[in-house]
């Protein structure tokens, strides 16, 4: 089985118990964690997605941090996970491949973060990488985008406001 048919395998057990999910568990706080942005709508999308993915697939604990330039720091979020209860700390860094900061940088930062709290367990896992569905995203948000273009849909809430979704001559 390869990373893609593990992704849609356990995609689609969410519906299974808790302990089933991947492995995920009561005890078990959860931390996406995404690069951060000086652009403080960009930050705020990263509370949305947690709202969703916390509500999609019922872990109690899920918290958002970034790696720099905003708050939460990954330090403040694995602060907030053991202060709710996690035993374990699973940081799901929400990058599109395994570059420096999940190479380096996450790993280091959530090594620091951990030292305050001895007797908890945290796991770094992979970046969102190859994945058929992401497929499906991309192609969703170019379609999605040339309807606006074509003046059949509205500006999507990425980038409402921003005046970027045109077509440039």
């Amino acid at each position: 089985m390869d990373y893609s048919d593990e992704m849609e395998a356990s995609s689609s057990s969410l519906s299974l118990s808790r302990k089933a999910q991947n492995g995920v568990d009561v005890g078990d706080g959860v931390i996406i964690v995404d690069h951060g942005s000086r652009r403080k709508e960009s930050n705020l999308m990263l509370n949305e997605f947690v709202a969703m993915f916390r509500e999609r697939t019922k872990y109690p604990i899920v918290e958002p941090a970034h790696m720099e330039l905003a708050e939460p720091s990954i330090k403040d979020a694995f602060n907030s996970c053991v202060q709710q209860g996690a035993k374990r700390v699973i940081v799901s860094p929400f990058f599109l491949f395994p570059g420096r900061h999940w190479h380096q940088d996450i790993p280091s930062l959530t090594a620091e973060a951990a030292k305050d709290h001895p007797g908890v367990s945290y796991v770094v896992t992979a970046p969102l990488g190859l994945h058929e569905k992401l497929v499906d995203v991309v192609n969703d948000r170019i379609n999605y985008c040339l309807s606006h273009v074509a003046g059949e849909e509205d500006e999507c809430s990425v980038c409402a406001g921003t005046g970027k979704c045109q077509l440039y001559n």
